[in-house]
């Protein structure tokens, strides 16, 4: 049976539709993270080697979230000077740190034979900025 017996009725259900698709939470988390970019904790632990002889766990901050971008079309100079091939151009801001210290992970060995001391970064801060390649 079509969904449309009418042209009529056609104009009448595709705006409902259309309204219902564009509230629905596809995808969406209900853990949910607040909008932007902000710091967000996880566990990470570390290995000496592949069979986890030596291992620590230790709490650590990363920055997540999203930032405003655009992307709009170029103007005539940008245009004339790319020989009329960058015709989009586009401003992009990515999560990123802007602060990030350094934390001590205990490395602990079996039977206590050792303990290994070794340092990784945390975020302390973050911040939208320019996205760089280099950081990805």
């Amino acid at each position: 049976m079509p969904l449309c017996v009418t042209s009529h009725l056609c104009l009448l259900v595709l705006p409902v539709m259309s309204l219902l698709l564009l509230l629905s939470p596809i995808g969406w988390s209900h853990e949910g993270l607040s909008p932007g970019c902000h710091l967000h904790p996880f566990n990470v632990t570390i290995r000496s080697d592949r069979r986890g002889t030596c291992k620590g766990t230790h709490l650590v901050y990363a920055c997540v979230g999203y930032c405003e971008s655009s992307a709009f079309p170029s103007r005539y100079s940008v245009l004339a000077a790319s020989n009329f091939t960058h015709n989009i151009t586009s401003a992009s801001r990515c999560c990123t740190i802007s602060k990030e210290a350094k934390v001590k992970v205990r490395l602990d060995c079996p039977r206590g034979r050792h303990h290994d001391d070794m340092e990784i970064l945390t975020a302390k801060a973050c911040r939208c900025d320019m996205c760089r390649k280099s950081r990805y």
